[in-house]
């Protein structure tokens, strides 16, 4: 434990003091290369820290696959599009709104979710909104 305190308390900040820190971007360039040296392990370790800190807080940069992912992963897949209805009296004519999230009339549907759902084998569909009768 005294090795640990020895290391937090005195190495380190001793270390990081005699670090040749520029002030400012531009002074990166005006250090010579034995100050660039004693850089290079601070640089190092701090960029490997920066990279395993975004791979665990980022899961989408640990996937491989450029294949677009689907919108509906799991609801009622035995249908071919998940399209659900439901009855407003406020409103005077049939509404479809957008659930794909690529509609160019957003949040209006405009079809999109055709295409999206050849490309990725998904289901999704518009919400359509109608007039009770």
């Amino acid at each position: 434990m005294e090795s640990l305190h020895n290391l937090v308390r005195i190495s380190l900040p001793n270390y990081l003091k005699n670090l040749p820190i520029p002030d400012s971007f531009a002074g990166l360039f005006k250090l010579n290369a034995s100050e660039i040296i004693k850089l290079l392990p601070f640089l190092g370790i701090v960029s490997f820290s920066v990279y395993i800190t975004y791979k665990v807080t980022c899961p989408a940069a640990n996937r491989r696959s450029t294949k677009t992912l689907k919108c509906n992963p799991s609801i009622c897949k035995e249908k071919e599009k998940v399209v659900d209805f439901v009855e407003i009296e406020e409103i005077c004519k049939k509404v479809s709104y957008c659930r794909c999230w690529r509609s160019k009339k957003f949040p209006l549907c405009d079809g999109s979710h055709n295409a999206h759902n050849k490309e990725t084998g998904d289901n999704v569909g518009p919400l359509v909104l109608k007039v009770a009768e």
